[in-house]
């Protein structure tokens, strides 16, 4: 059943993009969008109009605060086992990451909780994180395989993904991260192999939209990648990449000949690179936490923007280099690390996110028509970066549903007749 009709009334500010039915935005679209006092309608679920509604079924006194979309995180780790905080104290004592990986931490150590974990030890844990990303703001985020590092184990990670996608309020997506590490025993050609064989299964599963794949000196080649878009293409599915992390490797020209949706990471991005990203309908997708937390060089954000690309920022949710849940700091994390405006903030979390996971058509923007995922901001939008830690999320809405109300505060504004 639907829920019935809402409206929010009085916001100081809500953020509308310049013009409907822009798929991201970039460029001068960024500036251009506005943050004007008013009211939205919501019904059936979807956004009605963007003007208030005192008769409304569900009145919500939006007076002093900022209505936004809400968060779109689309790059996570989700499920996962455990947690590897022995890995964080060496990388503060100065091991780099493919030290670590090396003496069998890293992806390796959480294959091995995964393997090690039940089902539902595995689902009972990114519950409890999702149900932290939705008090943050998060209404829809992307899972990832790759902890599997066998046939059998990625086909079960992609089930729970898929589980735990019915079990937890916001909507979800499913991406097959299948090229995560070269399990013991293969070559990375020989994996790869193994790779092309269980795709059958891995689409038959109905929930997978995506394939990834992490070309590194301690993961996978170019070459690699380039199969990977072959399979892809093949199987009728978005292709992504975590590409020039710790090092550069030329990835994104291949990225981009293969038709990737998404290159992720680029910390380490080359000047020559920024024209052709900017030129292509890929996304760049920046993950602060994981650099702050690893120490790892700052991606060109800024540049990128400068340059016209469509940008989105993510959390990189996972148990090793970024266990962080919420978008809110990452955008201060961005804001701080590549000079991102409130504005740019935003629609790398909301729209922009929502295009590398194929659903910009109904979220991402408050537009009519779209799903009424929305957030109410207790404040002004710059105060999302500005007040870094700080969650500003009074009361989520997934599809015209309250479902996150902070507290007697929040709950106060929301008057039901």
């Amino acid at each position: 059943m639907s829920p019935g009709p809402a409206s929010f009334c009085g916001a100081d500010q809500i953020l509308l993009p310049p013009r409907d039915g822009l798929p991201f935005l970039c460029g001068a679209d960024l500036a251009a969008q506005t943050l004007e006092p008013g009211g939205l309608m919501v019904r059936d679920g979807t956004i009605a109009a963007v003007v208030e509604d005192a008769g409304a079924e569900l009145v919500i006194d939006a007076r002093g605060c900022a209505l936004v979309p809400g968060f779109v995180d689309c790059h996570t780790h989700l499920p996962f086992a455990g947690w590897r905080a022995g890995e964080y104290a060496q990388k503060l004592s100065g091991v780099p990451y493919e030290q670590i990986a090396g003496g069998g931490g890293g992806i390796a150590a959480s294959a091995r909780a995964l393997h090690e974990s039940s089902d539902a030890a595995v689902l009972g844990q990114a519950a409890g994180l999702a149900a932290e990303m939705l008090a943050s703001g998060t209404t829809t985020f992307e899972c990832k395989s790759g902890y599997g590092l066998s046939r059998a184990g990625e086909l079960r990670a992609l089930e729970l993904a898929r589980e735990l996608g019915g079990r937890v309020a916001q909507a979800t997506t499913s991406t097959a991260l299948l090229a995560h590490a070269v399990p013991a025993g293969y070559s990375a050609d020989q994996w790869m192999d193994e790779v092309a064989a269980m795709l059958a299964e891995v689409v038959a599963l109905g929930s997978v939209s995506a394939l990834d794949i992490f070309v590194e000196s301690i993961a996978f080649s170019n070459s690699h990648l380039e199969r990977m878009g072959e399979l892809a293409a093949d199987h009728g599915l978005a292709l992504r990449a975590h590409v020039e992390q710790f090092a550069s490797h030329g990835s994104v020209p291949v990225a981009l000949a293969a038709g990737a949706r998404s290159v992720d990471h680029l910390s380490m991005l080359g000047a020559d690179d920024l024209g052709p990203l900017a030129q292509a309908d890929c996304a760049a997708v920046l993950l602060p936490a994981a650099e702050f937390l690893g120490g790892e060089h700052r991606a060109p954000g800024r540049e990128l923007l400068d340059a016209g690309a469509l940008v989105a920022l993510a959390t990189d949710a996972n148990p090793g280099t970024a266990p962080v849940v919420s978008m809110p700091l990452v955008i201060g994390l961005g804001a701080r690390l590549y000079g991102i405006s409130a504005r740019e903030g935003l629609a790398a979390a909301t729209l922009n996110a929502a295009w590398t996971l194929g659903l910009h058509e109904s979220r991402g923007s408050i537009e009519v028509g779209k799903r009424a995922d929305l957030l109410l901001l207790d404040g002004p939008v710059e105060q999302v970066a500005y007040r870094l830690g700080r969650n500003p999320v009074a009361i989520a809405m997934v599809a015209g549903e309250p479902v996150y109300v902070r507290d007697s505060q929040a709950a106060e504004r929301m008057t039901r007749r």
